[in-house]
């Protein structure tokens, strides 16, 4: 077994997750599920193998900066709920 029903259960507590004792048994089982079959990754033969994210190298398609028309303010501020004729307003939410 890879992960114990305390790791578990101090995992879903510092998630603040509060699971039942059916979930802790059924996310162990689950979680070491998932930990066995990726633990089936160290056994390949990666021996001449280099370290890459891509196996293809990858070429940015970046495009030129160019000055466009955007969208105007007013059409901008008509999909919002409320606005000031200058921005969106919305409620604060900082104490």
């Amino acid at each position: 077994m890879r992960i114990t029903r305390s790791e578990v259960e101090k995992t879903a507590r510092l998630a603040r997750l509060e699971l039942s004792e059916a979930e802790v048994e059924r996310m162990t089982s689950q979680l070491d599920t998932i930990l066995n079959y990726a633990a089936k990754l160290d056994e390949l033969d990666t021996t001449g193998i280099l370290a890459f994210a891509q196996n293809q190298e990858a070429v940015n398609a970046f495009r030129e900066d160019e000055v466009r028309p955007s969208l105007p303010r007013e059409t901008a501020l008509a999909n919002g709920p409320q606005h000031n004729n200058e921005a969106f307003v919305v409620p604060k939410i900082i104490g």
